[in-house]
């Protein structure tokens, strides 16, 4: 049996309106139980329209959103006024539309140093999920968008093993392969360790680095993570399989 469930789209607005309905069902089931959820977001193209996606449906549906609190997989090292930073992106496009409290937002402070940044939202996350049996933060949902090179949050390709293999729940990333160097990003312990993961993948440019990440013997970032899940969510539109 395959690690994943694979969704198949047309196009980025069917895949965006997909996986928006289908988060805020699990957003509804949440808020019926009155239970606190911890969701963790990404960047990218996709994501903005995934975004405007659950905007609109929130509005429409009167989506609860009083228990969700909201962290990243991953964080540019800038503030969070920056173009770059994917806090920005998602209080202009989600937060600020759907008047979210800032304390249901976790953000990752980029302007700070990735060492000091990831050792504050560790101790962020932890305060807030619940832990597993091997002690790790149990995010409820984390969102990934895929690289053109099979990265996910800022986990790339070639880095040592030593350093794929750290429990770190998140870590300082101060060399990264694409701009800016320095970031901070969830680690593949804490990816593994979440209830749900979801992946958005969309555009041409996505179709080798998913066909890689799907093979048995796959050596990519994406790769690793559905390896060390047994259920991931894939919703894409590169249908040329």
């Amino acid at each position: 049996m395959k690690p994943y469930e694979l969704i198949a789209f047309q196009n980025s607005a069917a895949l965006a309106q997909t996986a928006a309905t289908a988060w805020l069902e699990e957003v509804e089931k949440v808020g019926r139980a009155g239970k606190p959820y911890c969701v963790a977001l990404s960047g990218g193209r996709i994501t903005q329209e995934f975004f405007l996606s659950v905007v609109k449906l929130a509005r429409r549906r009167g989506a609860p959103f009083s228990g969700v609190h909201f962290f990243w997989t991953d964080e540019r090292g800038v503030p969070p006024t920056d173009a770059q930073s994917n806090c920005r992106l998602a209080h202009e496009l989600l937060f600020d539309p759907l008047n979210i409290p800032a304390r249901q937002i976790h953000r990752v402070r980029g302007e700070d140093s990735p060492l000091n940044a990831a050792a504050a939202a560790t101790a962020d996350l932890c305060s807030f999920a619940t832990k597993d049996n091997l002690d790790r933060p149990v995010l409820d949902m984390i969102f990934l968008g895929l690289g053109e090179d099979g990265h996910v949050a800022s986990l790339f390709p070639g880095e040592p093993k030593s350093l794929a293999d750290s429990p770190a729940v998140f870590r300082p990333i101060c060399n990264s392969p694409k701009p800016p160097p320095n970031r901070i990003t969830l680690g593949y312990s804490t990816i593994a360790a979440a209830r749900k993961v979801w992946m958005l993948a969309s555009g041409t440019a996505k179709e080798a680095p998913l066909r890689a990440s799907l093979s048995p013997d796959g050596t990519t970032p994406f790769a690793r993570v559905l390896q060390t899940r047994s259920d991931t969510r894939i919703f894409t539109d590169v249908l040329a399989w």
